[in-house]
């Protein structure tokens, strides 16, 4: 049997040993794979003689056919069979990577069928003197590159999906490659792009993309090519300008999503099918500080805000109960106020958010003479109006914290709301139980479309998977002691494990300790930094002495002040300019040290402060940032 890789440049085996020199001859190759595309596997001879030597002399022609099937036949044997008029490939001589393409893309086996594209149809093959076969390759080679095309870029959807944007984009640059025109497969790069925080490399990449089209095919890029690419331009920047060697070492804290694949598909999926389904969902994310909840989010998010979603986020802090309303107010201070279809709420909605929060009043200047609604009403009208222009996800981190009426009036929402694209996101510690999300986490999805998604501490895989990223020189044997260290050491948790393997890059030797931790029946929340793993504590300090000094002064002041601190106040407390502030919370923020909402930056991690504040804030610098505070 002949096995035939045809999608790329070609490749033979007979028998599963390389094949005959003369087999390989560019006619003889021709012939052999125009038989076994052709239906039946039958071809007559005045058919082939007519395709491949249409210019010779009939006598020569056929002596040229007959000594190609000689040396065909010589690897097939009974496979081939001929007569004076017929020649036809017996079933099953012929093997080729076409059949199992075409069997993968039935099955939706993505993956499998993107695996065996290596090129185009017959990659290098050109017969200048068969005109008519040169007509079939063409047309050949244009169904099959569409068809490659389709399974990498469904292959590359698939790996985004699942939190896989290095091997994403390789799939996605593979397609462009293919057709450089490709706009699904362009999308697909711009959004990994925009996704890794490369949003000026998108941007030229569009800009090229665009050119590109112009010259190729005489027109721009389609329509929701145009939609992606203005979203990616109005995507706020976070990524810092790395000028030293220790700042650009930072970026391994921005390791892939490893270990949450399934979480996120799951999330994408309930996403999808609230946008285009227009049916309101909830989601509720459950598991201990440091499992890597807000980095979900963030994922969520981020392809939200790529599809043309619009984005309110908080972060509550324990001091929000006490506070009720505080969690809406927070979600208006976000997106909501500059959403497509915000003017469609009545005045009265505008004006409830107009009388307390100040760019609202500033765009909403019309509506100061009206009496406002009540918040709960005022926010659902919003709400409503905004989502008939765009859908929306409201997100609600911490939530254990969120103050009653909130959670309530949110629960409300997605009620009054049900034929409305808007999803409401809890993320929260299942140490901290609260019976108002309780109570709606037994509706799910009984009464109400969403889903429940608990996380755990990472498996050692995945823990492995990680090291392997950041320690690509590594040996097999390394990487296994490493992960054993970092799995002992962060006792799973992916905040820990980002952590420890940044500071080994660094240059933390990770010593044998004394155990796992944290004790029985104790959370991260419930450890001191003195109960933390000693390598735990050095990695803290060992990253806070990468940042930069303007980042490092900030981080100390957040760590001073508060669970949440805003902009003005470390405006305030510091003697950094506006743009020197900015830039240093991006790169904390890069760093994954902090999270921003619109009321202000927060550490991603309480222990982490805890840690900063105790070891890397001298009583002096603490009390100057608490008087200057007190005083502003």
């Amino acid at each position: 049997m002949i096995r035939a890789l045809l999608l790329g440049p070609v490749s033979l085996t007979v028998d599963g040993d390389p094949p005959p020199p003369a087999l390989l001859w560019q006619k003889n190759l021709a012939l052999l794979v125009y038989l076994a595309r052709s239906p039946r596997q039958t071809r007559s001879r005045e058919h082939l003689l007519a395709l491949l030597w249409p210019d010779r002399p009939e006598e020569r022609a056929r002596h040229s056919l007959n000594e190609a099937l000689r040396i065909i036949r010589q690897s097939l044997g009974d496979g081939l069979e001929t007569d004076n008029v017929q020649i036809r490939l017996r079933e099953g001589s012929v093997a080729t990577d076409l059949d199992e393409f075409e069997s993968h893309v039935a099955a939706g086996h993505w993956e499998e069928a993107s695996r065996l594209v290596a090129g185009d149809f017959l990659q290098n093959l050109a017969l200048k003197d068969a005109s008519g076969f040169e007509d079939w390759l063409a047309a050949e080679r244009r169904d099959w590159r569409g068809r490659a095309i389709d399974a990498l870029v469904r292959h590359a959807a698939a790996l985004l999906n699942l939190g896989r944007l290095t091997e994403a984009g390789n799939a996605a640059r593979f397609a462009l490659s293919l057709d450089p025109a490709a706009e699904a497969a362009f999308r697909l790069e711009l959004r990994i792009l925009a996704l890794t925080g490369e949003r000026n490399a998108a941007l030229t990449r569009a800009e090229e993309f665009s050119r590109r089209l112009q010259d190729l095919v005489g027109a721009g890029p389609a329509a929701e090519t145009l939609a992606l690419i203005e979203r990616v331009r109005r995507e706020r920047v976070t990524e810092p300008r790395l000028s030293t060697p220790s700042a650009q070492a930072g970026s391994a804290r921005r390791l892939p999503l490893s270990g949450r694949g399934p979480e996120l598909r799951r999330l994408l999926a309930a996403w999808e099918e609230c946008r285009v389904t227009r049916r309101s969902s909830a989601v509720l994310i459950e598991g201990e500080v440091g499992v890597g909840k807000t980095r979900l989010i963030e994922e969520l998010t981020g392809r939200a805000r790529l599809d043309g979603a619009v984005v309110s986020l908080v972060r509550s802090v324990e001091g929000d109960r006490a506070e009720d309303g505080v969690t809406l107010w927070g979600l208006a201070s976000g997106d909501l106020r500059d959403a497509p279809g915000v003017n469609g709420a009545s005045p009265a909605a505008l004006a409830t958010f107009a009388t307390r929060l100040v760019d609202w009043q500033e765009r909403f200047r019309a509506t100061g003479g009206q009496a406002p609604l009540p918040l709960t009403a005022a926010f659902e009208e919003v709400v409503r109006a905004v989502t008939e222009e765009s859908p929306v996800i409201l997100v609600v981190d911490d939530a254990q914290w969120g103050d009653r009426g909130s959670l309530l009036a949110l629960e409300g929402l997605l009620r009054a709301l049900a034929r409305s694209p808007v999803q409401v996101l809890f993320a929260m510690s299942a140490s901290g139980p609260r019976e108002e999300l309780d109570q709606l986490k037994a509706r799910i999805p009984r009464d109400q479309s969403g889903m429940v998604i608990t996380l755990h501490p990472l498996d050692a895989g995945s823990i492995r998977a990680l090291c392997a990223e950041v320690m690509p020189h590594y040996g097999a044997n390394e990487l296994d002691r490493l992960a054993r260290r970092i799995a002992t050491d962060s006792a799973g948790l992916p905040l820990l494990v980002v952590e420890l393997l940044y500071a080994v890059t660094g240059g933390l030797e990770l010593q044998q300790g004394a155990g796992a931790w944290p004790e029985p029946l104790h959370t991260l929340t419930q450890t001191l930094p003195g109960d933390l793993p000693d390598a735990v504590v050095g990695a803290i300090r060992v990253g806070f002495r990468r940042l930069s000094a303007g980042a490092q002064e900030l981080l100390i002041a957040i760590s001073v002040l508060g669970d949440r601190v805003a902009v003005g106040d470390l405006l305030r407390v510091t003697d950094q300019s506006p743009a020197a502030v900015a830039a240093a919370l991006d790169e904390l923020e890069w760093q994954r040290w902090v999270t921003a909402e619109p009321r202000g930056y927060s550490f991603v991690a309480g222990i982490a402060r805890e840690v900063i504040a105790r070891d890397m804030v001298t009583r002096g610098q603490r009390e100057r940032l608490l008087g200057r505070h007190h005083t502003a």
